[in-house]
């Protein structure tokens, strides 16, 4: 397992997975170790994944000061990352949460990045918030499911702070509830740091004007997913957190929730591969 040094001195790890072209990739959650991600629906058979364990999480070191776990402290950790590979510039794929920090990334660094595909990414680091009513909209497009009847009372309940997480209400979060997703659902349990994510956001974490002023210099190409059918964010919200980006594509990948690579594998490969490689939407 490789490892590299933080510029605070915390030992951080990754995980390498395919061959080709390094791709960064950075995990959602916030803070949630990369193995829910696999090997992102096949797209290790097209590039060399750098799954980054962010610090406290995974096979990572925990800091000694808390506060590093703040998004935009990481940001120093991705661009240890780009020293320990090598890279002038490069390319990274950001789920989720963690697209906030591939945001902020290259706000401070858009001459190191390549390309950038955010991928189901709340973008909370420009400004646009995820309400319970985005989630609720996108949640009453699944009124035919036969688990529907049972998960909406809870969700709403969990939504308005009345309720804890109930995992009744888990299929929300996907584009398809079949055996793969539950398996995918069953394996999280143990992925995330709490303490790390109740940080992660935390206030000063994000200035959204100065990130959106800051982004008016990234001239890397940027690829913004938004699954159909999910809540956080919905598509309208994807589309908007594309408009801060100069150089911008927005696509919504049909029938996805919020782990794409799941529901589609290879509709989702094959778009990603294509914008990383260059080429003209397949």
């Amino acid at each position: 397992m490789p490892t590299f040094t933080a510029p605070d001195g915390t030992e951080l790890a990754y995980h390498v997975r395919g061959d080709g072209e390094p791709l960064v990739v950075l995990p959602g959650g916030p803070m949630r170790a990369p193995r829910y991600l696999g090997d992102l629906g096949g797209l290790a058979a097209h590039r060399r994944l750098i799954l980054l364990d962010l610090r406290g999480t995974g096979d990572s070191g925990v800091p000694e000061d808390p506060a590093t776990y703040r998004c935009d402290r990481l940001v120093g950790d991705v661009e240890a990352l780009r020293v320990h590979l090598g890279l002038e510039r490069m390319d990274v794929l950001a789920h989720s949460a963690g697209g906030n920090l591939a945001t902020l990334h290259a706000a401070r660094h858009p001459h190191r990045v390549a390309r950038l595909a955010l991928i189901t990414a709340t973008p909370w680091a420009l400004g646009i918030p995820v309400t319970a009513e985005d989630r609720l909209a996108a949640a009453r497009l699944r009124h035919d499911e036969p688990w529907f009847a049972e998960a909406i009372g809870p969700f709403r309940k969990w939504l308005a702070g009345e309720a804890d997480f109930d995992p009744v209400f888990v299929p929300f979060f996907y584009g398809r509830w079949d055996e793969t997703a539950r398996q995918h659902d069953a394996r999280g349990d143990d992925e995330g740091n709490d303490e790390a994510a109740d940080l992660y956001g935390s206030e000063g974490a994000y200035d959204p004007p100065a990130t959106r002023a800051a982004l008016k210099e990234l001239t890397a190409p940027v690829l913004v997913l938004a699954g159909e059918l999910d809540g956080g964010p919905r598509p309208e919200l994807a589309r908007r957190a594309a408009q801060a980006f100069p150089n911008a594509e927005f696509v919504v990948q049909p029938g996805a929730g919020h782990f794409p690579w799941l529901d589609d594998p290879e509709w989702f490969t094959r778009r990603i591969a294509a914008f990383f490689a260059g080429n003209a939407t397949p």
